[in-house]
């Protein structure tokens, strides 16, 4: 399988070029490329369906975020649909506002590749930004999110007719939303004056929604969050986007996942890092220590003669893998705690340690202590 190019290759622009740098060179390609033009030319087709899957993707702001982020896996599994254009027309059929800015109508190529009639239609999708704790993130978690949008009517079931009623036929473009002439290479359409690209006409509008065959509606729903998720991550809730048009089906709803920075723990990837304070006999001696996890409080073994600055590593009690069986670790790097105050009997003792360590001069700090 052969390797698939950078969207911002495939365009010819930098990845830090604007929305109108992206819009005049898809514009120049498309004309180079465009199947009126290279009439049986296979490879000019293709680039013509590569070129458009590359300027859907980079001139979405949200897409094109999703794109510079994860490359072209943003697109596949999790993280939500790109474009997979399979044939001319599907871009065509689907994208026709990109083209109604180039061949000056909302169409594309000759006559036999005009846009379809406005007929029903999957309704948008809908973005929601969820805030989640890193704790929720180690076990998942259950959200009820509460949102605005626009559903399909149930009185005139999406149609925007009165009941007992139907739309017609528009008479101006006969049912397919535009006005086509012809002009050079290409069949040049713009939307249709009488029905106004719909292909139809009601002419007793649904008084719930007002012909609209959509309103504005309060949703509430659950999203339940895998272990595992990062910021970034995008859950997929099928049909909770917005209403379709004219009964069409609804969009899909996207949750991205916004994880709020911990006060103790950093994470890289599915490990976390923190320092941990051990009080200095334990660095010396070795010995066991209770240590703070995101599920509670764990005991964590100090090997003898650790050092300031060391990480110890506890197995298993980082982040579980969103993609895996596996576990991240936990990673403290030490500081060394001393007590603020001893008693005679601890100095002595420590003078002696001193001594034996060849350190005479030690008790020249004596003042520092404070007597328990």
């Amino acid at each position: 399988m052969s390797k698939k190019r950078d969207f911002y290759e495939i365009l010819m622009v930098s990845r830090e070029a604007d929305a109108d740098t992206l819009k005049k060179s898809y514009r120049k390609l498309a004309m180079q490329f465009h199947p009126d033009k290279n009439p049986g030319d296979a490879s000019a087709e293709e680039k013509f369906k590569e070129a458009a899957e590359a300027y859907e993707i980079l001139s979405h702001p949200e897409k094109r975020a999703q794109y510079d982020r994860f490359g072209h896996q943003a697109f596949q599994g999790g993280h939500g649909g790109g474009p997979q254009f399979t044939n001319v027309e599907d871009i065509f059929s689907n994208f026709g506002d990109i083209f109604s800015d180039f061949f000056g109508g909302n169409a594309g190529a000759g006559s036999a590749r005009n846009q379809k009639t406005q007929g029903p239609r999957k309704g948008a999708d809908l973005r929601y930004v969820l805030e989640i704790n890193l704790k929720d993130v180690v076990s998942g978690v259950e959200r009820e999110i509460e949102f605005e949008t626009d559903d399909g009517c149930d009185t005139c079931q999406g149609s925007g007719a009165e009941k007992g009623t139907q739309s017609t036929t528009c008479g101006t473009c006969g049912g397919r939303g535009q006005v086509v002439r012809a002009q050079g290479f290409f069949s040049m359409a713009s939307t249709c004056p009488t029905c106004r690209g719909q292909g139809s006409i009601v002419k007793n509008p649904c008084k719930s929604c007002r012909g609209e065959g959509r309103v504005r509606a309060q949703r509430k729903i659950k999203i339940s969050i895998p272990a595992g998720v990062d910021s970034g991550t995008r859950l997929r809730v099928a049909k909770e986007g917005q209403g379709g048009y004219k009964g069409g089906p609804a969009g899909d709803l996207y949750a991205e996942i916004l994880v709020k920075p911990h006060p103790q723990f950093e994470r890289n990837g599915d490990d976390l890092y923190t320092l941990l304070k051990i009080n200095y006999l334990h660095l010396m001696l070795g010995g066991q220590v209770e240590a703070p996890t995101l599920t509670g409080v764990k005991t964590l073994t100090i090997p003898t003669g650790t050092q300031v600055g060391d990480e110890i590593k506890l197995v298993n009690e980082g982040i579980p893998s969103l993609r895996g069986s596996r576990r991240g670790h936990v990673f403290y790097r030490v500081e060394v705690e001393f007590p603020r105050a001893v008693s005679k009997d601890e100095e002595k003792l420590l003078r002696e340690l001193a001594k034996l360590r060849g350190l005479e001069n030690v008790g020249s700090a004596a003042s520092f202590w404070k007597r328990k």
